[in-house]
């Protein structure tokens, strides 16, 4: 199915995004645009805002997607969009402009688990055949699957409470570097020493692969408490270390909650995605897992790491191979577990499991 083209549309959380990808995994367009400067004085994402902004760019999104391809609407195949999880009112907005268009051009639509599409990246960039060993690691999620197929998600492990991404970004708030934290801290670290200020590796002490970072993030604070009590304040190199701490704490608990998922369920691939997955440290040490266990590593290229419109039209694709189709009922979903099967890691409530 080569001749197979895709729309994909992905709002949900702070990056307004469309692209179109084919069946043989040509990305012709791929538009991102990013909220970065709406959030900025706010320390972190504001759902209203998100929402707001989503609603005033996809349709100009959309366009510029189509345009860069050379298509018009009546040469897609269909449309994809991520139906969840996410924050509500993005992933709506995003849902009803795929309505809009599906209604009026009569295209199929496929409605996307936002998840679902970084596990398949990997399928989308390499090509590579199932099954293999995924770590998802953004700013609102931490799990370790194997990926068996394209609606196929066993969950090894994952965050009983923040997320990597989200600790990142708490620690440059608390550190007062700009956001999104995850590339402030990385710039940070790359002139600090990473053994001056101890940190804590949690659950290294205990067997599985299930990760926390909250404890983390507070034994950070409390070693910047501690510096501005004994000094009367944070010096730059102070920062540096601290930041380097951090995020060799989060490599090397990633690191060895890889290695237990490769011997949990050996495959012969290791691939990561997320935005945390652009982090280079966070890589090299994942990457000498890969090796150690004999397995090959994979790594999106960065632009298609965080969150965009070509991995929702990729897994559009692979669902609708599998002839998957949703009606205009398609309803958006805050909560959207991969692994059905598995018992909620951060709780359940009326509207689904979290994780």
């Amino acid at each position: 199915m080569t001749d197979t083209i895709f729309l994909g549309i992905e709002s949900s959380c702070d990056d307004t995004a469309a692209a179109i990808v084919t069946g043989d995994r040509r990305i012709l367009s791929n538009v991102v645009s990013s909220q970065t400067d709406l959030h900025a004085d706010f320390g972190g994402v504001v759902p209203e805002i998100a929402a707001r902004a989503h609603a005033e760019r996809l349709d100009l999104a959309v366009e510029q997607a189509l345009e860069e391809a050379g298509l018009s609407l009546r040469a897609l195949s269909g449309i994809a969009v991520t139906a969840g999880p996410g924050l509500i009112g993005g992933v709506l907005s995003g849902v009803m402009c795929a309505k809009g268009i599906a209604a009026g051009t009569g295209l199929p639509l496929v409605g996307v688990n936002h998840l679902a599409g970084h596990a398949l990246t990997p399928r989308l960039t390499d090509g590579i055949e199932f099954p293999y060993v995924m770590l998802l690691v953004s700013g609102g999620h931490c799990q370790f699957l194997r990926v068996d197929g394209p609606d196929d998600f066993t969950r090894l492990g994952g965050t009983i409470d923040d997320a990597p991404g989200e600790a990142f970004d708490k620690i440059a708030k608390l550190l007062a570097l700009p956001q999104p934290g995850g590339p402030s801290v990385e710039a940070e670290a790359q002139a600090g020493d990473p053994d001056r200020l101890p940190l804590p590796r949690p659950l290294l002490d205990r067997p599985g692969c299930d990760m926390s970072f909250s404890g983390l993030k507070t034994a950070a604070l409390r070693q910047r408490d501690q510096l501005i009590a004994a000094q009367g304040g944070l010096r730059t190199q102070d920062r540096r270390d601290l930041c380097a701490a951090f995020q060799t704490a989060v490599a090397e608990v990633l690191a060895e909650k890889a290695r237990r998922a490769l011997a949990a369920s050996p495959a012969p691939i290791l691939a990561v995605a997320g935005g945390v997955a652009a982090n280079r440290q966070i890589r090299t040490e994942l990457e000498a897992v890969a090796t150690a266990a004999g397995a090959r590593f994979l790594a999106p290229p960065l632009r298609l790491c965080t969150d965009n419109g070509a991995m929702i039209a990729w897994a559009g694709i692979e669902r609708f191979r599998m002839g998957h189709r949703d009606g205009l009922d398609l309803a958006a979903r805050p909560r959207w577990p991969l692994d059905r099967r598995a018992a909620p890691m951060l709780g359940s409530g009326k509207k689904g499991a979290k994780a």
